[in-house]
């Protein structure tokens, strides 16, 4: 069995069993005491030799420290031979009160603001994280811990609820905004920096893929159309004349960046940017076909599946050492914890916000910091406390009675010898 109420992890029996023994060891001093000072006074009594009044002094004065110092150390834990002494068993009676200094002395000496803001200060967290971080086996650790607690919050979660907030939440939200403006906003933030051009490139490159890889499709199209009437070499000649064309003009829209088709593109997607986020009719449509897209029965399986496949990818990506997310996750603890080391300013910004939160926390809540020193004494029951108390500390107060036992026998034999001294010139 382990000590409990928040002390030492040492095991109980090892520790009664040395407290026995240094009470054993403290009260057979007593007794040894009480022993040479009886056979003293007996022999002195009894016209024993001059020397002998120093060894019973001695005796006595040893006897006395020893029960003064029994008394004293009895008297914080219990009541002594079980007499209603007042200022006895302290622990037992005072807990509460003791309870209540000690939280007061936790919040005024070490939950103070200054205090704390000092400490923290001094400490340099942010340098210490970052070089704890930089190291390959700690972010791997870290990484660890944090697919582990993953792990849990995900197991933990009901599927239900968290398809309700999917659904209820995120689906509604959705559906109540209006998704032609913002749209239409990055639209035109991607037309501005020009990042569709790669993509009007892809198209283009696979247009002319497509009329180069199907001559025979599209000059068929041509001779289809032809007029029953028209002689079929005359046909061919049409559709390789029509093929040629498109095939160049395929190219050259392909090839020359400028083109017009291209301008008008651009152009295009401009005003559709504009419409989208202004003009009623053009939002209206894209309303009709947000529900649409979001009433299809696909796109509501999905929806109804998502958070299982969500709660998948996390779990295999959890449980797997190799897995890409934790691979990410690795590798920005270690570029965290290396721009922490290297970046001064970025950990004198850290700090501060540690130092500012703190100071928050301890100034708006050091009371109830406290009070959960003191609501956790006051839960405790008092004879219990005040033999967990004992187990802790009582060993070495027996070190108090014997130092009092010795104490006091040096003590009385130095009085003894003045005595004589002074009495006996």
């Amino acid at each position: 069995m382990e000590v409990g109420l928040g002390f030492g992890r040492i095991d109980e029996a090892t520790r009664e069993r040395d407290l026995r023994r240094m009470k054993r060891l403290a009260t057979g001093l007593l007794l040894v005491a009480t022993v040479i000072f009886l056979l003293a006074r007996w022999w002195e009594v009894n016209d024993g030799p001059g020397w002998i009044g120093y060894l019973r002094a001695t005796a006595e004065a040893g006897m006395v420290g020893a029960l003064a110092d029994w008394f004293a150390v009895t008297a914080l834990f219990r009541r002594p031979l079980g007499l209603p002494i007042p200022h006895t068993a302290i622990i037992p009676t005072k807990k509460d009160v003791l309870g209540d200094s000690l939280g007061d002395f936790v919040g005024e000496n070490f939950l103070a603001e200054p205090v704390v803001r000092d400490k923290l200060s001094r400490v340099q967290v942010a340098s210490r994280l970052g070089g704890w971080l930089s190291q390959p086996a700690n972010a791997d650790r870290v990484t660890a811990e944090l697919a582990t607690a993953a792990r849990g919050v995900v197991t933990v979660l009901r599927d239900e609820d968290v398809q309700d907030v999917i659904e209820q939440v995120l689906v509604r939200k959705l559906m109540e905004r209006p998704v032609g403006p913002p749209l239409g906003a990055v639209l035109e933030g991607v037309l501005a920096d020009g990042a569709h051009h790669r993509l009007v490139d892809l198209m283009f490159d696979r247009a002319y893929d497509y009329v180069v890889d199907n001559r025979e499709k599209l000059t068929g199209i041509v001779t289809q159309r032809a007029p029953s009437w028209s002689p079929r070499f005359v046909d061919g000649m049409i559709a390789d004349r029509v093929y040629t064309e498109v095939q160049n003009f395929a190219w050259a829209v392909k090839t020359d960046p400028e083109h017009p088709l291209r301008s008008t593109i651009d152009t295009f997607l401009t005003e559709f940017a504009t419409d989208l986020q202004n003009d009623p009719d053009t939002i209206e449509r894209a309303e009709r076909i947000k529900q649409q897209v979001v009433s299809h029965p696909d796109v509501q399986r999905f929806i109804g599946q998502a958070w299982g496949t969500v709660k998948r990818l996390i779990l295999d990506a959890a449980e797997d050492p190799s897995s890409a997310l934790r691979t990410r996750v690795r590798d920005g603890l270690l570029s965290f914890g290396a721009r922490l080391s290297s970046d001064a300013e970025l950990r004198e910004k850290i700090d501060g916000w540690l130092v500012d939160a703190a100071g928050y926390v301890v100034r708006h809540y050091r009371g109830e910091i406290t009070t959960l020193i003191t609501d956790t004494v006051a839960r405790w029951d008092a004879e219990e406390t005040s033999r967990k108390v004992e187990l802790q500390v009582g060993r070495d107060l027996q070190f108090i009675r014997i130092n009092g036992t010795v104490v006091g026998a040096l003590a009385g034999l130095v009085i003894y010898t003045v005595g004589q001294f002074a009495f006996g010139l």
